[in-house]
């Protein structure tokens, strides 16, 4: 795309060198140590910038033959280089408003043009040149697609980005797509062709995901494994990490899963010309195993196979995607710390590589790749056996001009290189091998198999066999036996026969003997006869009498019958209200004593009656031997009157007997009532079971309900974190956080600019920045300390003030601690009742407490504490984004998470929303955020376990109540802290959010 130029009058360009010159005179007050620093940069980036413009115009004027030899050439092994240009971004609109941009782009001519100024420009050529409107996917078929294509047939490939930092290189590459699939970049687009066009029965696809980070090679998918060792195969050259871990894919999903892990991994930061810039090289290896068809026929057999020659064939190849980290300088990056570090080996790594670049560019003997170990890892891209592409990518701002050079002569010294492409082919010794050995096994087992049959028939045989002998050996036996006893029968029965000849003789004498006992007796008879005709009289009084007594003993006995009758069938409903009231044991203990006391009491009875049932029958018995002796009894009268009386007292007794009956049966018909009674509570018990049962079936179907919200409210939360914007993930970084306050989190001296500025982002020009510093070094730290001791009012707040603005330079914090500056902060904060004082120490008090010796400091002198009190004490809104600026950032360190939620910290962060105050609000949400990153960092770190403290004190419904607010960055610090307190509810409290939600 052409874009039109532009200059600047003047009058204008004068001032802006002005205000530029002033910015530097300050910035090279600092100290001497950033001075060396930068010192050291300049001389490096003069040293790498030095030989540019000579190689700009050796280029320059063969660059027509050269370009037509790039078109003309038919050799793919040559390094195919493309150019892709950033759309402007937000700073670039603000900052180049003015200017033109430094690049024009002529895609239809495969060129661009690089101005130096309005007037002067020069123009190269690459294989491709992408504008700011070009898609993912035609960066990756133009790119790439050649790339994979070749990796598919064989053939190891390569495809890298380069670039200075912010220009879009992670985005080209590695950009996931989740939302919109027209956003994925190469790694995801590389890996969807390649499982389409292999097969997962006998292709394989091994994936290791590594970043080089100051020069230690770590594991993105098993962070604890670092400075992984580099192996070089000292006869073919190859080089192997035996130490990184290989996954073997089994779809495009299970790749997104790694790369999302490795992305969670990977190293990143916030600097000043990127908020999420990578500060590692991520390198995805894909090894790929693939069979060649058409080989072997099926119909010939592995015998006949080997014999010929026709050995099964396999490709092995290897795909590098290289996300480079983007070139930087420091003066323009702001890096300080641990990111100069990085920095450092950054700049280092990519100078290594671009002097291999050179060194291959112009054919040199030695190519110095074991300067670094990233260029012992691309060993094999550039002037190797691969098919490498490299993809470019610059930006248009013209403040970048220098870099966005070196870019371009990157990658046009990388298109003179030339790799030998090789093809890998290999006999596939090995699945050979597992054929010939299934086939081995197939047979010995068919031959156990007729060994096996074999002996089982062999074995049947003799046991049929043995069966026939036993059976024999058994009927002779049967049949000698039986002879035996036979002949035993014969004699026994020979016996028998005398002993019965014996037995009729015996019967004949005793005949005889009874035919004279029969004479006699009939003798007898007719005298008996005589007798019993004189005692007839009497026989019928006892006779009448024995009637008597045998009706009222019948009676007796039906009557105990029944009473036995009734008993049993109560026994029985006794027993089967017993197994009914099984499960209702409890409630029935006392009835059930009640029934068995009952029965004892029946029992009882029962035996009483039976007793005197015998006593009865006996008395018969002693009647009838009377009525036998009927004629004793003639003789003794009296004793005849005395058995009347007696029978007069058995009448009495029966009635007594009666009345006992009575007496049961009154008891029988209550024991009935309560086992009616029983039923009927069985009854309701029944019934309450049955109402129980419906109540518990509407409660389950409820409960059932309520998973259907919780999984209808996870989607939703699913939803939300995947439309929070991926620059988030990192936005609560403690390092980010500080560099962003150490712009902006200062506290101006007056209530006016107090009142302009933003959630504790105060602006601050130069000229008064001078002051302070002058201030400083005239006066000195300890005795601006010293006045914030001083009775007078007015100096304490001129020098709490000064103090508010020294602390918001890093290079002042450790001073003003030392000096016993903190504590006298904390002091005032405890003692003083003047607002404004209280407002400006808490603003001091919250630029302190961006470093993170100076938080612990705070927090073990009880610092949480009385910047609650003060929140509690006060209403005033400025004083309030003060005090909750201090919080959120202490809430940034997770070793003191505990401290602030018992100190009252937490509670008063949440308590301050009851300022409307919209400042105010963004400062709480803020402090959400980086209380709930943190946490949700230890947990997948294995640091801590267990339910959030934000739950605890009950953030969440704070939360979830200010999602649509109207502020955006407060809405997406709210966003974020609920996507936190989301994935840490998956191991402690998921089920309390989704009942929230």
């Amino acid at each position: 795309m052409a874009t039109t130029s532009s200059g600047l009058r003047p009058a204008q360009r004068t001032e802006k060198q002005r205000i530029m010159q002033q910015q530097q005179g300050v910035s090279h007050g600092w100290n001497s140590l950033t001075r060396s620093l930068n010192y050291g940069q300049q001389s490096l980036r003069s040293k790498d910038t030095k030989p540019v413009p000579s190689s700009r115009r050796s280029v320059t004027p063969t660059s027509r033959s050269l370009y037509r030899d790039f078109d003309d050439d038919n050799d793919s092994g040559r390094v195919r280089v493309a150019v892709r240009l950033r759309p402007r971004n937000a700073e670039d609109l603000l900052s180049d408003a003015d200017f033109a941009d430094c690049v024009e782009l002529q895609p239809e001519l495969k060129r661009l043009k690089l101005r130096k100024n309005s007037w002067s420009s020069e123009s190269y050529r690459f294989d491709e040149v992408f504008t700011e409107t070009a898609s993912q996917k035609r960066v990756y078929e133009v790119v790439a697609k050649p790339v994979v294509e070749s990796v598919l047939s064989g053939y190891n490939g390569t495809v890298m980005a380069y670039g200075q930092t912010g220009t879009g290189k992670t985005f080209t590459l590695g950009r996931l797509g989740k939302n919109d699939a027209s956003e994925r970049g190469i790694m995801v687009r590389a890996l969807e062709d390649i499982m389409d066009n292999i097969s997962i029965a006998f292709d394989t696809v091994e994936v290791s995901y590594l970043q080089l980070y100051m020069e230690s090679i770590q594991d993105l998918l098993a962070p604890e494994k670092t400075n992984i060792p580099i192996n070089e195969d000292p006869k073919t050259g190859e080089v192997s990490l035996p130490g990184a871990i290989t996954v073997k894919l089994r779809d495009l999903h299970h790749f997104l899963e790694l790369l999302q892990i490795g992305e969670a991994n990977r190293h990143a930061a916030n600097t000043k010309l990127n908020t999420e810039s990578s500060r590692s090289h991520a390198i995805l290896m894909v090894n790929i195993r693939r069979s060649v068809p058409g080989k072997v026929e099926d119909d010939i057999s592995y015998q006949d196979k080997i014999t010929k020659g026709n050995f099964p064939i396999v490709r092995k190849s290897k795909l590098l995607i290289v996300d480079l980290a983007g070139s930087e300088r420091l003066d323009k990056s702001g890096s300080e710390g641990l990111l100069l570090e990085e920095a450092k080996f950054i700049n280092l790594s990519l100078t290594s590589l671009g002097k291999c670049i050179n060194a291959l560019a112009e054919n040199c003997p030695h190519i110095p790749t074991r300067d670094s170990k990233l260029t012992r890892l691309l060993r094999d891209s550039f002037g190797g056996s691969a098919r490498t592409s490299l993809i470019i990518t610059i930006g248009p701002s013209s403040r970048h001009h220098a870099e966005t050079t070196s870019t371009i002569m990157f990658g046009q010294r990388a298109m003179k290189i030339v790799n030998v492409v090789k093809l890998k082919e290999e006999f596939d010794y090995e699945s050979l091998c597992r054929k010939l050995e299934a086939q081995v096994d197939l047979l010995t087992a068919e031959i156990d198999r007729q060994q096996k049959l074999r002996q089982s028939e062999k074995s049947s045989f003799e046991k049929q066999l043995q069966e026939c002998q036993d059976c024999f050996q058994e009927t002779r036996k049967t049949l000698v036996t039986r002879s035996e006893f036979l002949e035993k029968e014969n004699t026994r029965l020979e016996l028998d026969m005398e002993d019965n000849l014996a037995e009729l003789n015996c019967q004949k004498d005793h005949n005889n003997l009874m035919q004279d006992k029969i004479a006699d007796l009939e003798m007898r008879l007719k005298q008996s006869q005589q007798h019993q005709l004189e005692n007839s009289t009497y026989q019928k009084l006892l006779a009448d009498t024995t009637e008597m007594y045998e009706k009222k003993i019948a009676e007796l006995i039906k009557q105990l019958e029944v009473e036995r009758a009734r008993s049993k069938t109560a026994e029985e409903q006794l027993n089967s209200m017993k197994k009914l009231s099984g499960d209702h044991h409890n409630l029935t203990q006392q009835q059930e004593m009640e029934n068995s006391k009952h029965q004892k009491a029946l029992v009882d009875t029962t035996r009483i009656y039976e007793k005197k049932i015998m006593e009865l029958t006996k008395q018969l018995e002693d009647e009838h031997t009377r009525s036998e002796d009927v004629q004793e009894q003639l003789h003794f009268a009296n004793k005849r009157q005395t058995d009347y009386q007696n029978s007069m007292q058995k009448q009495e007794e029966m009635s007594e007997l009666r009345l006992e009956l009575q007496e049961m049966y009154q008891l029988h018909e209550s024991t009935i009532n309560e086992l009616q009674s029983l039923k009927a509570e069985f009854k309701d018990q029944i019934e309450e079971k049955e109402s129980i049962t419906v109540k518990l079936y509407a409660v389950q179907e409820k409960l059932s309900a309520e998973e259907k919200q919780r999984k209808t409210i996870e989607y939703e939360l699913e939803k939300l974190k995947k439309s929070a914007p991926e620059g988030d993930t990192d936005f609560e970084d403690e390092e980010s956080y500080m560099k962003e306050n150490i712009r902006g989190n200062s506290v101006l001296g007056t209530s006016a600019s107090l009142r302009k500025a933003g959630p504790l982002r105060v602006t601050k020009s130069a000229a008064q920045r001078v002051i302070v510093a002058k201030i400083c070094e005239e006066v000195g730290i300890q005795k601006i300390v010293r006045l914030l001791n001083s009775e007078d009012l007015d100096v304490q707040i001129h020098a709490v003030k000064v103090i508010a603005n020294l602390a918001a330079e890093e290079v002042n914090q450790e001073n003003i601690v030392k000096e016993g500056g903190l504590d006298a902060l904390l002091t005032m904060l405890r003692s003083s009742q003047n607002a404004t004082i209280l407002r400006v120490a808490s603003g001091a008090m919250a630029n302190l407490a961006m470093n993170e010796m100076n938080q612990s400091l705070i927090m073990s002198r009880g610092g949480a504490q009385l910047l609650a009190k003060t929140a509690s004490k006060t209403d005033d809104p400025q004083t309030l984004r003060m005090v909750a600026g201090a919080l959120a950032n202490l809430c940034g360190n997770e070793k003191l998470h505990m401290m602030l939620k018992e100190d009252g910290g937490v509670k008063a962060l949440l308590g301050m929303v009851r300022c409307t105050n919209s400042d105010v609000v963004a400062q709480v949400a803020r402090g959400m955020a980086n209380f709930a990153k943190c946490e949700s960092r230890a947990i997948v770190q294995g640091y801590r376990k267990g339910r959030s403290l934000l739950m605890e004190e009950g953030a969440l419904e704070w939360l979830i109540g200010n999602c649509n607010i109207a502020s955006a960055s407060t809405r997406r610090h709210v966003e974020l802290a609920l996507c936190h307190l989301a994935q840490n509810s998956k191991q402690s409290s998921g089920i309390e959010i989704s009942m929230h939600l």
